[in-house]
């Protein structure tokens, strides 16, 4: 029996963001992202980050590396699990394209835990064999944007300063609303 995608749902105080994870392609990514909106990890987190290239607000990344993505991270005094296995994009098939919702990680690849950043338009140099990471390894993909993908935009050209927004966006809920 194959698996269906799991639509969640983010509310923030800009809109909707509606997502479909994909358990089937990325198991071990999508259950904890899963996991994580079911231990409410979302509920009070921000949307505090939006990397740039135009205007461009990436100095010192050459253009090959040089990404458009938001990122949003764990409520305050939220607990999180121990970092899961890194599944790539040359594993799932789940590349980042416009609107792919993928685990941020830091420069190894074990140590995904909770924040994860949406794609605005492709941006190949996030997987697998891609330059953005220092190993060349990318991020793990797990869902994509189904509905919201204007809330994300929005989000992505708020004022920052060297990338934090300086009015973070709010995740008031994150609901599981299918299975």
């Amino acid at each position: 029996m194959v698996l269906a995608l799991v639509t969640v749902v983010l509310v923030t105080n800009v809109g909707k963001i509606e997502i479909a994870v994909d358990p089937v392609r990325a198991p071990i990514t999508a259950n904890n992202f899963l996991r994580n909106v079911r231990r409410h990890a979302y509920v009070g987190a921000h949307f505090f980050r939006t990397v740039t290239t135009k205007p461009d607000n990436q100095p010192g990344k050459p253009a090959g590396v040089k990404i458009d993505v938001i990122q949003a991270g764990h409520a305050p005094g939220f607990k999180a699990d121990p970092p899961i296995a890194f599944e790539p994009t040359s594993v799932t098939g789940i590349k980042h394209l416009d609107g792919t919702v993928s685990m941020a990680r830091d420069d190894k690849p074990v140590t995904a835990t909770t924040e994860f950043f949406i794609c605005v338009g492709a941006q190949p140099s996030l997987d697998d064999g891609g330059r953005r990471s220092k190993d060349h390894r990318g991020f793990a993909a797990f869902g994509r944007v189904t509905s919201g993908m204007d809330v994300v935009r929005k989000i992505h050209a708020m004022p920052n300063k060297a990338q934090t927004l300086i009015s973070p966006v709010a995740i008031t809920s994150a609901e599981i609303v299918s299975r």
